[in-house]
């Protein structure tokens, strides 16, 4: 069997997501033209190539491979327009070649701990450069030039980077997989290959890694040569001086490799993603920025002011051109003192905040959000491979009208519309699912048929579809099953707060299950503060009837309040301050569900308890509020308090009986004189020592006044107008002047005359 040539390999070492190195690389293969590209990837995603080439593939990008069963075990691998290993699949889509990925199987690397490379070579060749920002360097050297020489200069500078540095661990084993793939290209014929990857790893692939003899041709002396040039190194460029490994030593070092099962797809991108403080290690500080450096490599700096003037006129700052020719002149003359060939970020970014912002930080911030970092969100086509419960919701997506953005943005339902209560209903059914798309926000108007969303598309979203494909194949059907799961073991608290939630995203197979489910736990759960922490969420979920054309649920809740009004006055004995705070809350909640209900029975149980003397200071003070608040007090509430602050009563119980009477707020006390004189003498009658005592007590309760009550209340007391107990002002209508007020009441009489047919 004759030996086969060896192929002319090309070894374009790059960084990652820059420019500068997309477009040296994208012209070094349109210069030698190979017949096979290798990239920087996993192998698996080998049949996703060609989908790179379909007109619904839109950058950013990113290969996304998982175990199945286990979606949380998932790595990503992004690719943007100025990525350089995005622009070698493209040429090969163009040239209408092979394109491979060579790096190590997903299958090896989710199944091993990753132990990464600790080196930063690139902030290493900025140290030798005499500069103290790597990104600067980096952006002086590579990506304001973009030729193709500058792929020699990166490879001659990794190589003494890399001089006496041994690989171990995953590196060695990424390295050693790349030489293989080399390998096995080789042997299938290829006359032309070039590999695409980490400029770290180029001395590596440098050395002569092929094994397969040149031919041997007879030389002009008659002396036998080999053709072409020495093999695994760039025909115009110096050998490495790096040992390449043998086959066998790579061999050994891949051999029992631990495996999983793997699968690949797409998935989109964001800008927001690639930025270095994302969480991507192979990141660009500033994605926008670089994206514009390769779409506009002409009078880049004039185009990024002039970009950045129109999106503060947007918001209706004042910018004119002036201002960007003034921009565009202090960012190249910053630059050229500090001997860079091209104005950077670091001068734009000056120039945008000295000229074009008047030094206001806000603008500027504008400016880098959607600029330097950008609002990019890549798009995946149709033939893409997705779980079924991802191509449900790209489904339920167009038909809502919903497209996902990389940038928040706030989204306000008018749930009387059709369309609007779909979408709400999608984005409950999401949340149910762990897959946290929309974030409800407080809505700009009062009702029930108002909602208000943050939405927000993130790439590890696509991760949590994966992960809750388990529940189902569409959204409404997984939604169900993950709410019959919660049910299982859930407590009468959370399975209410279900019971809302199945509302809100309008489940009603699951909604019977939870309801069934609440049943039976009411049935036997004898613990009052179960079933109180249960009411508000069901009674709440009821208001939600009209508007999502659900069922009613008076029964459960007439069942539950009737359950908590028999235990109600057993369950407030025995309580220390901590329980009787908790219960406080509970109460809170009930009473407010019971208005809702539009039940009697609850205030009738709370004037009965009321009666008792046994009761801890906060409760009995919140119980009569509520009563007085309902005109359902059935003595005077100013006797009330004066008994519950007599020095007979222990300090620290009366400071809590007036946080529980005045937790509903202090205009109560401004507008009655009687009840602020009744604290002002108990105020004033305490010992030094029980005023110490109770002062954290009332710091807590009036704190909690909003401000105007507070001053107000101050102000009172400062005039002197809170009358003393036993002083004439102190009773009843002592404080009115009846010769002032004479006019008003016959005013008063006048008008209830006529309207009474002239009765007085």
């Amino acid at each position: 069997m004759p030996d086969l040539p060896v192929p002319r390999l090309s070894v374009l070492g790059v960084r990652h997501h820059g420019p500068g190195s997309a477009r040296a690389v994208r012209d070094e293969l349109n210069r030698i033209r190979p017949d096979l590209v290798l990239v920087e990837g996993p192998p698996e995603a080998d049949g996703l190539v060609a989908l790179a080439a379909d007109p619904g593939m839109r950058p950013p990008v990113a290969l996304l491979a998982y175990v199945p069963g286990e979606p949380s075990r998932a790595a990503f691998w992004p690719f943007a327009e100025f990525s350089p290993e995005w622009q070698a699949i493209a040429y090969a889509a163009r040239a209408g070649v092979e394109a491979r990925f060579c790096d190590l199987p997903a299958a090896h690397s989710l199944a091993l701990d990753a132990d990464p490379v600790r080196r930063d070579p690139i902030g290493e060749l900025a140290r030798a450069a005499g500069y103290d920002d790597p990104e600067r360097w980096w952006e002086d050297l590579v990506e304001h030039r973009g030729e193709a020489g500058t792929l020699d200069v990166v490879a001659e500078a990794m190589r003494a980077v890399r001089e006496g540095h041994v690989a171990e661990g995953a590196e060695a084993r990424r390295e050693a997989y790349m030489r293989r793939t080399l390998r096995n290209a080789a042997r299938e014929g290829f006359a032309r290959i070039a590999v695409v990857c980490g400029a770290w790893h180029l001395p590596a692939l440098s050395p002569p890694v092929l094994t397969l003899p040149a031919p041997v041709l007879p030389s002009p002396g008659g002396r036998a040569r080999r053709s072409g040039p020495p093999a695994g190194s760039r025909p115009d460029a110096p050998d490495g001086p790096v040992r390449a490994p043998t086959p066998a030593e790579d061999e050994r070092l891949l051999r029992g490799l631990p495996k999983v099962r793997v699968e690949m797809t797409w998935v989109p991108w964001t800008h927001g993603r690639l930025a270095a403080g994302a969480g991507y290690g192979a990141g660009v500080a500033a994605p926008g920025w670089y994206e514009h450096l390769f779409t506009a490599p002409d009078h880049p700096v004039e185009r990024w002011l002039a970009r950045a003037a129109a999106i503060l006129r947007e918001e209706d700052l004042p910018v004119s051109s002036a201002h960007v020719i003034e921009a565009v002149r202090l960012a190249e003359a910053l630059a050229a003192l500090r001997g860079r060939p091209l104005a950077g970020l670091s001068e734009v970014t000056e120039a945008v905040r000295a000229v074009l912002c008047g030094g206001d930080e806000l603008p500027v911030e504008l400016v880098r959000r959607r600029m330097v970092v950008g609002e990019r969100l890549g798009r995946v086509p149709d033939a893409t491979p997705m779980v079924p419960l991802r191509r449900d919701l790209r489904d339920e997506q167009r038909r809502l009208r919903m497209k996902p953005e990389a940038m928040a943005g706030e989204h306000d339902l008018d749930l009387r519309r059709p369309l609007d209560l779909g979408r709400s209903r999608l984005l409950q059914r999401l949340a149910l699912l762990d897959v946290p798309w929309g974030t409800p926000r407080r809505a700009r108007s009062k009702g029930t048929f108002k909602e208000s969303w943050s939405l927000e598309w993130r790439p590890e979203l696509d991760v949590a579809l994966i992960e809750a494909a388990v529940w189902g194949i569409t959204v409404e059907a997984a939604a169900s099953a993950r709410v019959r799961d919660l049910a299982g073991g859930a407590g009468l608290p959370e399975l209410s707060a279900l019971v809302e939630r199945c509302l809100l995203a309008h489940l009603p197979d699951a909604l019977a299950y939870v309801l069934g489910r609440i049943d039976d736990r009411a049935a036997l759960d004898g613990e009052v503060r179960h079933l109180m922490g249960a009411l508000p969420a069901l009674v709440r979920a009821r208001r939600y009837g009209d508007v999502r054309g659900t069922e009613g649920l008076g029964s459960v809740t007439e069942s539950m309040l009737a359950r908590i009004c028999a235990g109600l006055s057993p369950a407030f004995t025995g309580l220390d301050e901590d329980a009787a705070r908790e219960m406080a809350a509970l109460m809170d909640g009930v009473h407010t569900a019971a208005g809702l209900m539009g039940s009697g029975r609850w205030l009738a149980t709370l004037a009965g308890i009321a009666r008792r003397d046994d009761l801890p200071g906060l409760l009995d003070g919140r119980i009569v509020r509520i009563l007085f608040d309902a005109e359902a007090l059935e003595d005077d509430v100013a006797a009330r308090m004066a008994r519950s602050m007599s020095p007979g009563n222990p300090p620290a119980w009366s400071a809590a009986w007036m946080e529980g009477f005045l937790s509903g707020g202090g205009l109560l006390l401004v507008h009655d004189s009687r009840l602020l004189a009744t604290v002002d003498a108990w105020l004033t009658g305490l010992s030094p020592e029980a005023f110490v005592d109770v002062l954290p007590l009332l710091r807590r309760t009036f704190g909690a006044f909003p401000a105007p009550e507070r001053r107000m209340i101050g102000g009172r007391i400062r005039s002197g107008a809170v009358p003393r107990p036993g002083s004439p002002g102190a009773d009843e209508g002592a404080d009115y002047d009846d010769g002032l007020a004479a006019g008003a009441v016959r005013t008063v009489r006048d008008i209830l005359g006529r309207g009474t047919g002239g009765r007085p």
